[in-house]
């Protein structure tokens, strides 16, 4: 409330209003990312262990879970989970070592191209191939800190260019467009 009084103390409302819309869905969308990465972690870290209990591997649960914390990296995190794990079944087996690795890949890949971009694109509102173009881009630019700020920022951006487009689209009266055809709004939808 009280950052909310300064603003309009020193912005005219009309700005001081969309200045407040635009942090509250800044605010949600990191909000919802963060529960989105925590959700992807703990179904990825579910995943090793059940898969790792099955084989009968050495450290299930603890892999499980070392896979499921460090997995809170986007993209790369899980492997410095396999490096340890590897590690630890290595000490026990190297075969089961090797077992291992091909698993972490099938299972990675899997969690890597179905599940983490539906979860996390899903909730912060991102098409699939935008998160994977955030990931991408903020670590070229800014490493694992880049990558953990990116997808929430695209999909602010995302979701005001969206808005942007809409009003300007309901403005032409145009209702929908598709790859053949423009639909304009009837006379009682436009009122």
């Amino acid at each position: 409330m009280q950052v909310r009084k300064v603003i309009f103390a020193f912005i005219p409302k009309q700005k001081a209003d969309a200045i407040l819309k635009i942090c509250s869905l800044t605010y949600r969308t990191f909000a919802h990312f963060l529960a989105g990465q925590c959700l992807e972690a703990v179904i990825l870290g579910t995943m090793f262990v059940i898969t790792l209990s099955i084989l009968k591997m050495p450290y299930a649960l603890l892999i499980g879970i070392l896979i499921a914390f460090t997995a809170l990296v986007p993209v790369f995190g899980a492997f410095i989970g396999c490096a340890v794990g590897s590690l630890l079944i290595f000490m026990i087996n190297p075969r089961q070592a090797v077992l291992f690795i091909i698993v972490f890949l099938f299972l990675q890949q899997i969690e890597g191209n179905l599940i983490y971009p539906h979860v996390v694109g899903g909730s912060v509102g991102l098409p699939s191939i935008w998160v994977l173009a955030a990931v991408t881009i903020g670590g070229n630019l800014m490493g694992i800190v880049g990558m953990l700020i990116f997808i929430p920022l695209v999909s602010v951006f995302y979701t005001i260019f969206r808005e942007f487009v809409y009003s300007r689209l309901k403005k032409q009266h145009i209702k929908q467009v598709t790859r053949t055809d423009v639909v304009e709004y009837t006379a009682e939808e436009s009122e």
